[in-house]
């Protein structure tokens, strides 16, 4: 027997048992054979003039049955199908909208408008794309021999030559069933997730000329219709036309048929590819899953290089594409990504090395658990659809890697279907019992939630559904059971239906709304959500007012919602933004006459008076933002809630503002500053509630033209920062503390002071001018700001808007510019400040400008602001320079007085801190003798004990300078009395001192000269600082002239006399002292500059009458004590003798 033939599995068998002979050889079997066009029918042929005629019967019923039946069902239903039948139904299968062709030909399709055309002002990325490259080809006519047999469409595309590819010859096949194309061939060999160009082309080609496309029946309607000879013809032609390609298998397939025991034999009919799709197959759009799998794995290991976090991004986007069009590849193309996903490699290596994962990819991943959480709560699924979906999630679930949901450890959230926690504070859960939610862990719950509940159905699907036409049970499972009755009403006073349930959750059922294409039942149950948080905020409104004085005089509060609606894993209030918005815009449009993008629904009925949906979502993103929350676990989280409420104001500037609007800014700030702890802005604050600073200065900027005492009040308000503030004093270190060591921790804490900052650098500028509100937010700044930077950045603010070049300096401003910038200098005092000096030059400068009075009062405190260096160096030093006094215009009697004042400064000064203030003092005195003496004596009395010598010597130079070398030489005395070098020190940088002083006394006179010798020759041991010093005291006679100018023929001073005997005495001994020092440790390196020490030791010894005398009996000596260094003592031979 022969090998069996294996069989296409997809290809349905096809027979004809209930035709007869005379059906199978009827005489119009030719006829019947014969192609025609696919476009013709009875109708089309009747007339050929403009007007059109209606549709036929046929062609209704056969476009009907084509969209939802597969073929075989309809020849299991009829026995005998009549050919025109067989035609029209085969025409309608084909696709008639270009839409979903260009879904899987490129990631974006545009507005309905680029369908179909090819603009040549497209952006070349565009043009790129597979669409947009086959509607060019289909255009220039590459298309050719295209026929349709059955459900089966194939033809040639010819790609032209370029400059790099020479010209290309595509076979392309294209198979479809009830509207959609189920499987495609091209022999261009394209490998990738879309469609390739050359069957977008001979797709197009279909749709927009079907009357030129050749239309058969299915392959196996024609055979039915041959003879016995014109089959036998039929398939020996196709062997000789193929037979390179065929024979093999026609042999095999031959041997098959002919072996009566064969499974071929045992199979009734045979395969037929055009003949459509069984009715066991799955009628959904061609997706190649393997290449879906390759280009997200290729995507994942380029680590979010090379553009690949865009192209996921992408793949999203298709994926919400698909379900907007109620494609079934949408949840198909989201497992295969998901698959990926969580086999990507790096999970498990971070998991390994306790790293968390980049923020981009952290992204990708909420963005895959938000796309699960669309599609388990769709609208339109199959129980056994949400039951696969189920396991699935949960499978992924269970796996050790899987992300979590905070994206830093398991955090104690709230299941889907209940807003209220059982138990305990968010804010210190038992880290051991939280459990572990995962990105797919809200999705999980979601597959719970069902859209059965008759009143849901009501609100999404009837536009007029009010309480009058509503009569069924007011309880559902979905209300917030903690609620009262009253709170769980179904409709609000208005007779406006309401939602109650978790407020996320109910988003969560919008969102999947809209991705699933139902944009009206999205629009009516959004309204009725934020009609139900409208009126919630009403009456959470009246219950604070009720019980106010009883929670004021507590003095403490609990936040009241522990899972925050910005920042939420779900982001509710960002999607009742965005599906008002939407709307609201293709409102707007329509108003105008241009073309919507959106539809338009008679939504008006649910919405105030004079009020829009475009001012309904900016009131819903009003309360989201405005709602006391508690700040998040983890950094992660914390960033997302910061990125989302950015996102979010950012969408809201781009709305105008209009009288509505500014109505709606004023109702929501009362509602805010009134609602105490169910609102940020209220008068009772959590202390680890979310802050409410950049909130606050979007609604500061947008009342403050239209209401600027209720944004000051809103602005005001929203400074505070609790979690800085000690409950018990005001002590910043106490503050510290308490953020370091508490649960959970505020990573954005930085993030946050900068945006309080913010706030308060806008209510300054804006307060420019008016006296009061300058003071009102100074004090505000200086209870609830406790950064010294921040601060100071702010006083640089205030300090550039009051002396602006154009204009006048605003001398209140400026005020509060010196004010806060004192409160810096009072807060950094004593702590470490990189920019301390950059503070206190800025202060100076403020205080000069401020003018007289303002800098003679930092000098009268400046213990309080300065340390004793800063208040001489840069304080006092600026207030007396001559640029100071020109600016301020200052007469005669002023800069006396500002001079004493600095005076008196530098005096305190040095009292305090003589080291480093001393000079400054005696610089800034000098033009006041009775203080220069003072300064002097100060210097005098801390010279014993407060002063080194280097501060002596220094403050020594400047007396001479300024020259009293008397005082000179007294100081000099004195710091020669702390120094001391030892024999080695021959570069200490205080040698140049001691040579000054000798230089100095040696010009002075004899008995000076005699009197600093002997404090030398105490203070130092180094043998050739001390010949330097007795070399320089014999070239001149002391009292003449200093020692730097040229010899003179004066009485030189004798050597063996004192003071000079002394000084040579011990310069000889320090060089005998340090040659023994230097032996016991000399290495062969350092023998030559041992021998040339040797030789200036010698030239010190023969200064004296019987040094060379000394000197031979020191080498000597030498020779004996350290004969063992034969080749040194060798080399002091040859030297020396």
């Amino acid at each position: 027997m022969a090998d069996r033939v294996q069989l296409p599995a997809a290809k349905r068998h096809c027979c004809r048992p209930g035709y007869n002979a005379a059906c199978n050889r009827g005489g119009g079997g030719g006829q019947r054979g014969s192609g025609s066009d696919c476009g013709r029918s009875s109708s089309s042929q009747i007339g050929s003039g403009k007007k059109h005629n209606p549709e036929t019967l046929l062609d209704i019923a056969a476009r009907k049955v084509a969209e939802k039946w597969p073929f075989q069902r309809v020849e299991e239903r009829f026995e005998r199908i009549p050919e025109p039948v067989q035609r029209r139904i085969v025409y309608w299968s084909f696709p008639r909208s270009e839409r979903e062709i260009c879904m899987y030909s490129s990631f974006n399709t545009g507005g309905e408008g680029e369908i179909g055309s090819s603009s040549s002002g497209e952006v070349s990325d565009e043009t790129r794309l597979p669409f947009r490259r086959g509607i060019a080809l289909l255009e220039s006519g590459s298309v050719d021999n295209v026929l349709q047999v059955g459900f089966h469409l194939s033809g040639t595309v010819r790609e032209p030559a370029t400059s790099s590819d020479p010209e290309l010859l595509c076979n392309v096949s294209v198979s479809f069933d009830r509207c959609k194309i189920t499987a495609v061939t091209c022999s261009c060999g394209n490998k990738d997730i879309f469609y390739c160009a050359h069957v977008v082309a001979l797709s197009l080609y279909r749709v927009r000329k079907p009357e030129q496309v050749k239309l058969r029946l299915p392959i196996s309607e024609t055979l039915f219709q041959m003879n016995r000879d014109q089959l036998q013809k039929f398939v020996q032609y196709l062997i000789t036309v193929h037979h390179t390609e065929v024979l093999p298998t026609a042999q095999k397939l031959a041997d098959e048929i002919l072996s009566q025991n064969s499974e071929i034999n045992q199979v009734h009919g045979a395969p037929d590819p055009t003949a459509g799709a069984s009715v066991d197959d799955e009628n959904c759009w061609h997706l190649d899953e393997e290449q879906v799998q390759e280009q997200v794995k290729l995507f994942l290991s380029q680590g979010g290089y090379h553009g690949s976090g865009k192209q996921l991004n992408a793949l999203f986007s298709k994926v919400r594409e698909m379900l907007k069009m109620r494609d079934s590849n949408g949840a198909r193309m989201l497992t295969l990504i998901t698959d990926q996903f969580m086999g990507d490699p790096r999970l498990a290596l971070w998991r390994q090395q306790g790293t968390s994962m980049t923020d981009k990819y952290r992204q990708l991943w909420d963005e895959l658990g938000a796309l699960w959480m669309c599609i388990v709560l769709t609208p339109h699924y199959k129980p056994s659809q949400k039951s696969s979906w189920l396991r699935q999630l949960r499978r992924w679930d269970t796996v050790d890697v899987c992300p979590l949901e905070d994206g830093n450890h398991g955090n104690e959230l709230n299941n889907l279907t209940n807003a209220l926690p059982t138990h305990g504070l968010p804010g210190n859960p038992d880290s051991l019992s939280r459990p572990h939610r995962t990105v797919f862990t809200r999705a999980i719950e979601a597959c719970d939630l069902h859209w059965q509940d008759p009143h849901l159905q009501h609100i999404i699907t009837e536009e007029h559904y009010t309480h009058y036409c509503y009569h069924g049970n007011q309880d559902t499972h979905y209300f917030d059971h903690s609620s009262n009755q009253d709170n769980n009403s179904l409709f609000d006073s208005r007779g406006w239906p309401l939602w109650h349930e978790h407020v996320p959750t109910a988003c969560a059922r919008v969102d999947a709304l809209r991705s699933h294409g139902y944009p009206k039942e999205a629009l009516r149950l959004a309204v009725a959500i934020v009609n139900t948080l409208r009126r919630q905020q009403q009456k959470q409104l009246e219950l604070f007012r009720t019980h106010k004085k009883e929670l004021l005089n507590k003095g403490v509060t609990s936040v009241t919602n522990h899972e925050g609606w910005v920042g939420h894993p779900l982001d509710p209030i960002g999607t009742l933004f965005s599906t008002l918005m939407e709307t609201g815009r293709g409102a707007d449009t329509a108003n105008t006459g241009r073309r919507a993008a959106f539809p338009i629904f008679p939504t008006q009925r649910f919405l105030d008076d004079g009020s829009s949906l475009a001012s309904l979502a900016v009131e819903t993103a009003l309360i989201g933002l405005g709602q006391q929350r508690v700040m998040p676990d983890g950094l992660y989280a914390q960033e997302k809630l910061c990125r989302n409420e950015e996102s979010l104001l950012a969408r809201l500037q781009e709305v105008n503002m209009d009288h509505s609007l500014v109505k709606v800014f004023r109702k929501q700030a009362g509602y805010l500053l009134e609602a105490g702890p169910y609102s940020g802005l209220g008068e009772l604050l959590y202390r680890e509630s979310v802050p409410m600073h950049t909130f606050a200065k979007y609604l500061f900027t947008s009342l403050l033209p239209h209401d600027p005492e209720l944004g000051y009040k809103t602005a005001l308000r929203a400074m505070r920062l609790p979690v800085l503030e000690s409950s018990s004093s005001g002590d910043l270190s106490r503050h510290v503390v308490s953020v370091s060591n508490r649960l959970p921790r505020w990573f954005t804490l930085s993030h946050i002071e900068t945006q309080q900052c913010e706030l308060a650098s806008t209510m300054l500028t804006a307060a420019k001018g008016d006296a009061r509100k300058l003071q009102t937010v100074l004090e505000s700044i200086q209870k609830n700001i406790h950064s010294a930077s921040h601060i100071f950045k702010l006083a640089q603010d205030a300090f550039k808007i009051a002396t602006l070049m154009d204009s006048l300096p605003d001398i209140t401003l400026l005020k509060v510019s010196l004010e806060l910038g004192l409160q810096v200098m009072r807060m950094t005092l004593s702590t470490l400040n990189w920019r301390r000096r950059e503070m206190v030059r800025w202060l100076v400068t403020c205080a000069t400008e401020a003018g007289v009075f303002a800098l003679d009062s930092i000098m009268q405190s400046w213990f309080t602001l300065f340390t004793p260096t800063e208040a001489t160096s840069v304080v006092a030093t600026t207030v007396m320079s001559n640029s100071t006094i020109v600016r301020l215009h200052l007469d005669c009697h002023q800069q006396e007085n500002l001079a004493n004042s600095a005076r008196t400064l530098a005096l305190q000064c040095a009292m305090k801190d003589p080291q480093n203030c001393a000079l400054s003092a005696l610089t800034l005195c000098e033009k006041d003798h009775i203080a220069f003496e003072t300064a002097y004596q100060i210097v005098l009395d801390a010279a014993s004990t407060g002063m080194n010598y280097t501060q002596l010597f220094t403050i020594a130079r400047y007396m001479e300078h300024r020259g009293y070398p008397m005082r000179a030489y007294k100081l000099a005395t004195l710091a020669m009395t702390h120094l001391n070098l030892s024999y080695n020190q021959d570069t200490h940088p205080a040698i140049n001192d001691v040579l000054w002083a000798c230089a100095l006394s040696h010009s002075l006179g004899k008995n000076e000269l005699a009197s600093v010798i002997p404090l030398v020759v105490k203070s130092v041991k180094c043998a050739t600082v001390l010949s330097d010093i007795l070399r320089r005291c014999t070239l001149t006679q002391p009292g003449l002239v200093s020692l730097h100018s040229r010899r003179n023929s004066g009485k030189l001073m004798p050597l063996e006399k004192a003071p000079l005997r002394q000084l040579l005495d011990a310069t000889i001994g320090a060089y005998i002292n340090t040659t023994h020092s230097r032996l016991t440790h000399i290495s062969p390196r350092h023998y030559s500059e041992f021998i040339e020490f040797l030789g200036k030791a010698r030239e010190t010894f023969l200064m004296a009458h019987d040094g060379h005398l000394q000197f031979t009996q020191f080498i000597d000596n030498l020779k004996q004590i350290y004969k063992g260094k034969k080749k040194l003592m060798m080399l002091v031979r040859e030297r020396f003798g």
